[in-house]
């Protein structure tokens, strides 16, 4: 495309591209900033865009570029597939689209680091690049397989329980120590085809192997982690092809993903290496399943009951959890909560930081329904306010509000801090039945003498609310 240029730019054109990809990397910075806050993080996601936007195009000026029509082509169709997906796909459902996400993302830098190891003779390819080619290679085809179990347990088509054989763990790291070999082999061997694909076929298998003993409890961790994963990877590759802007954005989305895995495991008490290591959670207990304890008692409660307990209140906070998600009832939620402040009830969300099944589910959630940003309220926030809170509204969470987490050393979620809905004066528990979470143990909350429990459907449950509180 340079070659259609006047004379006088091409001789600036390196300059040129160097220029604008310094802008679009500044452009990218800005948009990863505004994904900070919920009221900017439209408008961030937008920015970043644009930015890598900018930087896919003015790659067609580079003058390495021999033929631009199949990069054109890939804009055209993968933002196709990447528009139509988006407004297609269903908010239970995009976690496993960000899983596939970075998968895609993983898989790509591991085909850049390819293509560039296949373009010379392997013994005119400098040693840093050699190293740069195997480490792309490595991680992203760990991220590429890793990234797929991850979307086929939170699909169901992977069982979302552990899986596990004798010595997984020590497999698994006698497979790393072995990739790392493999990448100095390489380095010191770029002729021998069998290193590289040795080295390419160990890292798919090491990905697999890394997810599947993790359990569905843990997969919003996870999520994290191999998003961090794939922009590593894809600065690696930055690296591989002297890319500036992929260097930086793929250091940041690094970066940033690793601070989100640290603090979504400070939100479970749980070190990182016990995610992955520690065969934690199975399958989501959210159907229709037997009591946990029959031997106990639920006070369970109408529409009619819970429409004159919050009409009547002078303060509800409502706790959302996967159980909403499921039920896509955040629509309806909007529309209870409306009615309750047109009564002039104070009312506000409390969002657990692992609430859902990806770091931020309930706040994008909540979003699509319109609930105002100032409305929301992280853990540490909300918690001090329970006390002085007549209702809260726990709709479709369980492991995030279970006590057992503040009282019972045994418990595996001991210590991991939770939403203090208990101190309250009341509580609502909006569920299909007593089945208990992805930590598998009961909830006790459920007996407690301050508690209710609505069960059924949530979305059909809150309809239930929304009339009963119009006949109030």
């Amino acid at each position: 495309m340079s070659d259609f240029l006047p004379p006088s730019i091409q001789a600036i054109l390196p300059d040129l591209i160097q220029l604008v990809y310094l802008v679009a990397t500044g452009i990218f910075i800005i948009g990863i900033k505004r994904l900070g806050s919920p009221a900017t993080a439209r408008s961030g996601n937008q920015l970043a865009a644009l930015g890598m936007f900018i930087g896919v195009v003015v790659t067609l000026f580079d003058q390495q570029i021999i033929t631009y029509e199949y990069i054109i082509a890939g804009i055209v169709v993968g933002a196709a597939i990447g528009a139509t997906a988006a407004k297609k796909v269903e908010m239970t459902a995009m976690p496993e689209m960000v899983a596939i996400f970075n998968g895609f993302g993983g898989g790509a830098s591991a085909v850049v680091a390819w293509g560039e190891f296949t373009r010379f003779e392997a013994s005119a390819i400098a040693t840093q690049d050699l190293v740069t080619i195997g480490l792309s290679i490595l991680i992203g085809s760990i991220t590429f397989t890793g990234s797929f179990i991850a979307f086929g347990k939170l699909k169901g088509f992977i069982s979302g329980n552990p899986i596990t054989f004798p010595g997984h763990n020590i497999f698994n790291g006698l497979l790393t120590i072995g990739t790392l070999g493999l990448v100095g082999w390489l380095t010191y061997d770029p002729t021998s085809q069998l290193i590289f694909w040795m080295l390419f076929g160990i890292a798919l298998l090491l990905g697999i192997l890394t997810v599947i003993p993790i359990g569905g409890a843990d997969m919003p961790v996870v999520i994290s982690l191999l998003n961090s994963y794939s922009g590593i990877a894809a600065s690696m590759a930055g690296f591989v092809i002297n890319n500036n802007l992929l260097i930086i954005s793929g250091a940041l989305v690094g970066a940033a993903g690793l601070i989100l895995t640290n603090i979504m495991c400070k939100a479970m008490n749980r070190s990182l290496g016990n995610v992955l290591f520690g065969a934690f959670g199975g399958d989501s207990g959210s159907g229709s399943g037997p009591a946990a304890d029959t031997d106990k008692t639920v006070r369970e409660t109408t529409p009619d009951d819970v429409a004159l307990q919050c009409a009547y209140s002078d303060r509800v906070v409502v706790v959302p959890g996967y159980g909403l998600a499921v039920a896509q009832a955040q629509h309806v939620l909007k529309e209870v909560v409306d009615k309750l402040e047109k009564r002039g009830v104070e009312v506000k969300y409390g969002i657990h930081p692992v609430a859902g099944r990806m770091p931020g589910h309930m706040n994008v959630l909540l979003a699509e329904a319109d609930v105002p940003y100032d409305q929301l309220y992280d853990m540490e926030q909300i918690n001090p306010e329970f006390k002085s809170t007549d209702v809260v509204l726990i709709i479709g969470a369980n492991d995030v509000v279970n006590p057992v987490a503040k009282t019972e050393p045994g418990s595996p979620i001991y210590g991991m801090p939770i939403m203090n809905v208990d101190e309250a004066e009341r509580t609502i528990v909006f569920k299909r039945s007593l089945s208990p979470g992805f930590a598998g143990i009961d909830n006790p909350l459920f007996y407690k003498e301050s508690n209710q429990m609505f069960f059924g459907d949530a979305k059909k449950t809150l309809q239930s609310l929304a009339k009963s509180l119009d006949d109030v």
